[in-house]
């Protein structure tokens, strides 16, 4: 693509999208009507009225909301190959991600849903090119450090991960550039294939760079054992990162490091599920959520999910900084779908939000209602200008200890591990109960005593990772857990 085309595209495609940015609430509206209408024409339709259905109260009313394991028994007939099961037709992938109580999970994608993946991740780039009028990295090459796109079948139905499914869509005008190979792409085995890609990329003016923050770091690690040389000095053109799937700021000054200098970066909100929200003003908090994807979003507040009929707010209802539970209901027939991750909105002029963390992570064994969003940030400030990077961490409850008040375990991999250990404790505490007032009252009240952190031995995440078949793609490290067992699995490794 010329730089001329890109933006003249990128200024159509801004334009184009204020249409439903500026007019939110009319066009979930719109959204809501035709997944309606194509509803009804499904098994699910029928057994949930949807031929009565008007509007989003008489959905609330008589669609519950379903996680993987509730809407199992419709998947599992799609998988055996049924037709209008919960969407017209038959899919035409099924996205296979990791459960945690389901084993294997198949995400039906459609052709209707299908485009959208990568109409918001070609918009997302091309809003980053006209808010920022920066074209350099369409000049050299791109890199998205994925899944393998080698495919299997399920009854004529494509099976793979999303990242890999995404791969067989990448626009001509990019192949030329696109890294690595096909074959090193399809390679199984996460430390062969990030060796492979290091051998191919070692050589080129890498400009783009995406991937998960925690994979995209072994390949600079890598990179820099090879070269004795920071990421921005054997690519002097890499001027953008893209990312998505976790919080960043915990990986910030390891990738400062790694680099050797700034570069601009681009967060995505993606998921097997659909693609929920992209950052469209650099260096500020919040992502756009998508309202052109035919996604119809409700939320629950996470501090009323446990009550058994909690409150289902629609997009003009939320309110800024509060914590909301995602419900969608989308074009590859995931009706009322709780995907499990929690957002916050920072504005509603337009609707943008962050990712707070998964309504499964986090630490309560005292009613304290730890979620991820609050460690990270904990974390960030810790951390912040000092010389103390961190490669990963997650925290876990110590209910029983060996003596002593119970508290908060933080098993934390140091890149560069700080001078004075129990300072750092204090600090990270402190913040800590800045971030939680009940996490406060239980320390000052000594029901807990403040936090515990247990180095990790370097490599010890990635072992870990290893050793319950989640290396690299798009596994990643919980950041934090209401039992022990990655603690205790992390203690263990030698």
């Amino acid at each position: 693509m010329k730089i001329a085309a890109a933006k003249i595209l990128a200024r159509y495609i801004v334009n184009k999208n204020k249409k439903w940015v500026n007019n939110p609430v009319s066009s979930q509206k719109k959204t809501f009507k035709k997944l309606i209408a194509s509803g009804r024409k499904t098994l699910f339709g029928k057994n949930h009225n949807f031929n009565t259905i008007s509007d989003p109260t008489d959905f609330t009313k008589q669609v519950p909301v379903r996680d993987y394991e509730g809407l199992r028994s419709y998947i599992d007939r799609i998988v055996c190959g049924e037709e209008d099961v919960v969407w017209p037709g038959k899919p035409l992938y099924f996205s296979k991600t990791s459960g945690t109580t389901s084993g294997a999970k198949y995400i039906p994608i459609t052709k209707e849903s299908m485009p959208t993946h990568i109409y918001s991740a070609r918009d997302a780039l091309l809003t980053y090119i006209n808010f920022t009028g920066k074209t350099d990295f369409i000049q050299g090459k791109q890199i998205f450090i994925q899944g393998s796109p080698e495919l299997d079948y399920k009854n004529g139905v494509a099976l793979g991960r999303l990242s890999g499914i995404v791969a067989h869509y990448v626009p001509s005008y990019l192949q030329k550039s696109r890294m690595p190979s096909w074959e090193t792409n399809c390679i199984e085995d996460w430390e062969e294939k990030v060796n492979a890609i290091v051998k191919e990329t070692i050589h080129e003016d890498m400009t783009l760079i995406g991937g998960i923050p925690s994979w995209v770091q072994m390949y600079f690690e890598k990179i820099k054992d090879q070269t004795n040389q920071n990421v921005g000095e054997l690519f002097k053109n890499f001027s953008l990162f893209v990312y998505g799937g976790v919080n960043f700021e915990p990986y910030k000054s390891v990738f400062r490091n790694l680099i050797g200098r700034s570069v601009d970066t681009l967060e995505l909100f993606p998921a097997s599920e659909g693609f929920f929200a992209y950052q469209d003003i650099p260096n500020e908090e919040g992502l756009l959520l998508l309202l052109n994807n035919g996604i119809f979003y409700e939320f629950i507040r996470v501090d009323e999910i446990q009550q058994e009929s909690p409150r289902r707010y629609t997009l003009g209802e939320v309110k800024t900084g509060i914590n909301y539970a995602l419900i969608i209901s989308t074009t590859a027939g995931l009706w009322a779908y709780n995907i499990g991750d929690t957002v916050r909105f920072v504005s509603t002029a337009p609707y943008r939000l962050v990712v707070t963390g998964r309504i499964k992570h986090f630490i309560s064994a005292f009613g304290e209602h730890v979620i991820g969003k609050e460690v990270e940030t904990a974390m960030k400030v810790a951390t912040a200008e000092t010389s103390i990077r961190i490669k990963e961490f997650t925290v876990a409850p110590q209910v029983k200890p060996e003596e002593g008040l119970p508290y908060h375990e933080w098993c934390i991999e140091f890149d560069h591990p700080p001078e004075d250990m129990t300072a750092f404790e204090l600090k990270l505490d402190a913040e800590m109960e800045k971030q939680n007032v009940y996490y406060k009252d239980l320390i000052q009240g000594k029901v807990l005593k403040k936090l515990v952190v247990k180095p990790i031995k370097k490599q010890g995440f990635e072992a870990y990772m290893k050793s319950i078949g989640k290396l690299g793609g798009q596994n990643k490290v919980p950041r934090l857990s209401n039992d022990r067992k990655i603690a205790d699995a992390l203690e263990k490794i030698k």
